[in-house]
């Protein structure tokens, strides 16, 4: 029963955040139909709406990066370049979408923060030399984390200027979805029974370095980096659960680096495209439907596993192409 009810209440709040973004676009029309000028801000509705958008999807293996570029459209906020040839068109920059992206990523950072604040403690005493498995755990996380570091920090820009285009999202949201049952089929129900590692800190460093390589491929928009991590982790023997945890540990240093990297470069882009009520308002909505949806989705996969959030991502997908194609 309680089962149920979380997946009635994740529905409905797909349900919602849909429809409010659906009325936002409509209220951004303009009398001929075109997307009407909208302010370089974000104000304290968009921070709401594209707050929940992000906790709901960063953890969940759906793509909140794909999700946030089609919210953004769809708000009026990044429009195509190229209504002509959508499918091959990027989307316009907004440097007031590029700053929220801050408050985004530290809200999601500070909601695993606080859900793993064990896990950090037992890495904190592990560096002190008072927890051996919490050094294990930090180093594979370390390792997990350098190739994602030093290839986004080459490529960024690269990647946003060829992958955020509406074909590409789709593109990886259907084949996420295919993957994901395939492996979940392959890797998980049929090798079950199989000797697992079911302890976050047994991780090897070689299964952390192979995670964290195939965390690069989240960089391509519309794969999900939780999808990713989690399908490499069974792949390589973790159980279900140890998966999703390494996954969720890898975002602290991976959002975290980030968040403060970009923070610092761009503080004054945040301040005059944000202000302190969207970041305020951002950050909280982020943390508590981020924190809400790690707890769900963790219960969830200790029963169900993945199938459904493949076959969401195949829909979703469709919808997609069928959006632009009309």
């Amino acid at each position: 029963m309680k089962m149920r009810s979380l997946l009635c209440a994740t529905c409905l709040c797909l349900i919602i955040g849909v429809t409010i973004v659906a009325a936002r676009a409509q209220v951004a029309e303009g009398p001929d139909g075109e997307m009407a000028p909208r302010p370089d801000r974000i104000s304290a509705l968009d921070a709401a709406i594209l707050g929940f958008i992000q906790g709901l999807t960063e953890y969940l293996p759906v793509s909140s990066t794909g999700h946030l570029i089609l919210a953004n459209h769809a708000m009026g906020l990044t429009p195509l370049l190229d209504p002509a040839h959508p499918f091959r068109s990027g989307f316009a920059k907004n440097e007031a979408v590029d700053a929220f992206d801050i408050v985004l990523h530290l809200g999601t950072f500070l909601a695993v923060l606080g859900l793993y604040r064990k896990r950090v403690g037992q890495m904190a005493l592990g560096v002190v030399g008072r927890d051996p498995a919490g050094l294990r755990l930090l180093a594979a996380l370390a390792i997990a984390f350098l190739p994602a570091a030093v290839i986004g920090y080459k490529f960024k820009h690269q990647i946003e200027e060829s992958l955020y285009n509406p074909l590409s999202v789709a593109g990886a949201l259907a084949v996420g979805g295919v993957l994901m049952i395939v492996v979940e089929r392959c890797f998980w129900r049929r090798r079950r029974d199989a000797v697992r590692t079911s302890n976050v800190c047994d991780v090897r460093l070689w299964q952390a370095l192979v995670i964290g390589l195939a965390q690069c491929v989240a960089m391509w928009p519309g794969t999900s980096r939780s999808m990713i991590t989690i399908l490499a982790g069974l792949v390589l023997g973790l159980d279900m659960l140890a998966a999703a945890e390494f996954s969720f540990l890898l975002a602290l240093p991976t959002l975290g680096a980030a968040t403060f990297y970009t923070g610092y470069r761009n503080w004054n882009e945040l301040i005059s495209h944000v202000g302190p009520d969207g970041m305020i308002i951002g950050t909280v909505v982020t943390v508590i439907v981020a924190a809400l949806a790690v707890k769900g989705f963790v219960r969830w996969l200790s029963r169900h596993g993945l199938l459904p959030f493949g076959i969401y991502r195949i829909a979703l997908a469709a919808a997609v192409f069928a959006y632009f194609a009309l």
